[in-house]
């Protein structure tokens, strides 16, 4: 009897925790890295990354995600350009944060941030030098050493995520001057005289006499 109740606690205590963890996913927190939808200015654009980069394999397939932008190879081909200026793969960071008590690491923080711009495709500057900065602490613990790499992976890739939703909102804001049209004629007033100010070519009306 003893053990038929405590598998029943125990798969009790299973199923709230299972409840909890969907109502949290039912609100929303799953959605976190997943996409929002932006419209960008561009018909086309070129983003100034490795192919091979993890960050632009994730900012391009969210370009594509939300439709109406292609994605080219060339930035001669481009409407606008995602010149990066800094590469986050190269630059991302792990320092100490804090010690324990016997001198050794409890705490990293790890660091992750990109510097880029966005440029016309007559390179005009459409977006001055924008800095985004992420960073995330990781508890060390060096008796679970393969753990840890692991949680750091994921740290960074949800930093990654962040990373393309916060670029995606900047370049959606970016303001682009739009195609010019040519000006209008002028409409004659009566009188015979335009709006600049100067006599029409066409002679006023002669009432009849």
């Amino acid at each position: 009897m003893a053990t038929t109740l405590k598998f029943f606690r125990r798969g009790a205590l299973y199923a709230a925790v299972l409840a909890a963890s969907l109502t949290v996913t039912a609100c929303g927190f799953h959605l976190r890295g997943d996409s929002g939808h932006y419209t960008l200015p561009f018909p086309t654009i070129y983003v100034g990354l490795p192919e091979s980069s993890p960050l632009a394999i994730d900012l391009k397939r969210n370009i594509r995600a939300n439709g109406g932008t292609t994605v080219v190879a060339s930035a001669k081909d481009a409407d606008g350009v995602v010149d990066v200026l800094s590469n986050p793969e190269k630059t991302k960071t792990k320092t100490i944060l804090s010690l324990n008590n016997n001198g050794r690491v409890r705490q990293y923080l790890l660091t992750y941030s990109i510097l880029f711009r966005v440029l016309d495709k007559q390179g005009k500057e459409l977006l001055a030098p924008t800095q985004i900065t992420l960073t995330r602490p990781i508890d060390f613990n060096e008796t679970q050493l393969l753990a840890k790499e692991q949680e750091e992976a994921l740290l960074y890739k949800d930093m990654q995520t962040d990373l393309v939703q916060q670029m995606m909102r900047r370049i959606a804001a970016v303001k682009t001057s739009g195609m010019s049209l040519p000006p209008l004629a002028p409409t004659p007033l009566p009188g015979g005289v335009q709006p600049s100010g100067q006599p029409s070519t066409i002679p006023p009306a002669v009432p009849i006499q």
